[in-house]
């Protein structure tokens, strides 16, 4: 059973909401803007609302999953990777997907609701400071796992750092660009 619940999680992540709406109004985000089916990109490519609508999904594509677990004898944190997992590396997409942040904080809402509240301040905050999502998302997940660290909650520790992780290497596009571009 708990293996099904797994799998149930990375089948929720890999849905790819951005793409799919993309395909809605006839075009493939992928092709525009930073080619990514996250919610920031198709911000920037169908606009706000699209934006709004792609990120709301992708985090309840990570609490739901989460939830289900907690309610029918799977272990939440698994279950929360597996759909941080399925979203980043979609089969549905090649193995290719999203950075991963909205579906991690709609894990981490449910398997840390506090330290998700913090990190969404740490977001808002170094996103107004840098205009950088980039920089704010690796800010919020650093502090989560700084957080779960501190908690001592093992489990909720190593998803947090393996997340931090993850989402280094999905971003590591961009964050070569920072460093390039300062330079």
């Amino acid at each position: 059973m708990v293996v099904l619940i797994v799998l149930f999680g990375f089948l929720c992540g890999s849905i790819p909401f951005g793409f799919l709406l993309g395909k809605l109004r006839g075009l493939d985000v992928r092709e525009k803007g930073s080619g990514n089916i996250g919610a920031s990109n198709v911000t920037r490519v169908l606009g706000y609302k699209a934006g709004v609508i792609v990120a709301v999904l992708d985090i309840a594509k990570g609490a739901l999953p989460v939830w289900f677990a907690r309610h029918h004898g799977g272990v939440p944190t698994m279950v929360g990777w597996a759909a941080i997992l399925g979203h980043c590396f979609s089969p549905w997409l090649g193995g290719r997907g999203g950075k991963g942040v909205a579906t991690a904080f709609g894990v981490f809402l449910m398997v840390a609701p506090l330290m998700a509240a913090v990190a969404l301040v740490v977001f808002g905050a170094v996103l107004a400071i840098t205009r950088v999502p980039t920089i704010g998302s690796l800010a919020a997940m650093t502090t989560v796992a700084a957080l779960a660290l501190h908690r001592g909650d093992p489990g909720i520790t190593r998803l947090a750092v393996m997340t931090l992780g993850l989402l280094v290497y999905t971003h590591r596009e961009n964050l070569h660009e920072l460093v390039t571009r300062t330079n």
